[in-house]
């Protein structure tokens, strides 16, 4: 049994004009701090007519009809259709195959602290438990009647952030931070917590590394170094005092353009190692 974080499900080519709202994708002809401006600036449109695709469209549209009707966790499984918008709402969506793997994240919930979901080092797979609440309430949360569009609203959000990932990573995880940080950080549980939360959440957790400096051996430190370390960095590097102040969209925006910097810098200098490279190689002289 295995866990996956989400990754790129298909490659999409931008456009505009009277045909692209059939398949449409996110306008991103620049990348970095200049494509993130932009798409700050285009956001409202672009989701708008992403979320107008027929795909979109009909996936929402039969969750929301037929979510009611599932009481438990192998009702949701054994729905191909619902599990992947169910899926999809919380960036698990290559899981889709994994029945088994997610009935029993279902099943089991989260109020035993042995349970797989608060076992697992990504805070999704518990997210997904609390939201479905299968085993944690005597009636699941299925049974609200807000329940369908709350998870549709995510799924919408979600798979826009896939379709910019399509494109560029790096935008796709800016774009994440800004989901994460305002529920993690907003929460009122202990400090600590909620750090914890950030590095048990793999997208969230790599711009925090990036934009941060943290070497490539941060990850294999102890749990508890890490900890001191990230907070120690984000406090200097951002100057805040508590966690609770990255739900300020300011110092939001200071971490994701320190993420997209550092990440452009390393990309360049990625690409100048190999451009060097390929020179050295095309002067060094043929033998005849």
């Amino acid at each position: 049994m295995s866990q996956s974080s989400s990754s790129i499900a298909s490659t999409r080519r931008p456009s505009f004009g009277a045909s692209s709202v059939m398949n449409f994708a996110p306008v991103l002809p620049l990348g970095g701090l200049s494509g993130w401006s932009l798409l700050a600036r285009t956001f409202e449109r672009q989701t708008d007519l992403f979320n107008k695709s027929p795909q979109i469209v009909r996936d929402t549209d039969y969750f929301e009809q037929n979510i009611g009707k599932i009481t438990t966790a192998e009702g949701l499984v054994s729905d191909r259709r619902l599990l992947r918008v169910a899926l999809g709402a919380f960036g698990l969506q290559d899981d889709i195959n994994s029945r088994a793997f997610i009935r029993t994240i279902l099943e089991e919930g989260t109020i035993e602290k042995d349970t797989l979901a608060n076992r697992l080092a990504d805070d999704r797979y518990k997210q997904l438990a609390e939201a479905f609440a299968f085993a944690d309430r005597p009636i699941p949360r299925t049974q609200l009647s807000s329940f369908g569009t709350e998870i549709t609203e995510k799924f919408r959000r979600w798979e826009f952030e896939v379709a910019v990932g399509d494109q560029d990573q790096s935008l796709r995880l800016a774009l994440n931070v800004q989901r994460e940080l305002e529920e993690i950080a907003g929460d009122g549980a202990a400090e600590d917590t909620r750090w914890f939360r950030i590095l048990g959440n793999p997208p969230l957790r790599r711009v925090f590394e990036v934009a941060l400096g943290l070497p490539e051996s941060f990850a294999q430190a102890d749990l508890d170094r890490q900890l001191d370390e990230i907070k120690s960095r984000t406090s200097r590097q951002l100057n805040i005092g508590s966690l609770s102040d990255l739900t300020d969209t300011g110092v939001q925006e200071q971490l994701i353009r320190r993420f997209l910097l550092r990440d452009q810098v390393a990309s360049f200098n990625v690409q100048s190692s190999q451009s060097i490279a390929l020179t050295l190689l095309q002067s060094v002289p043929r033998r005849l």
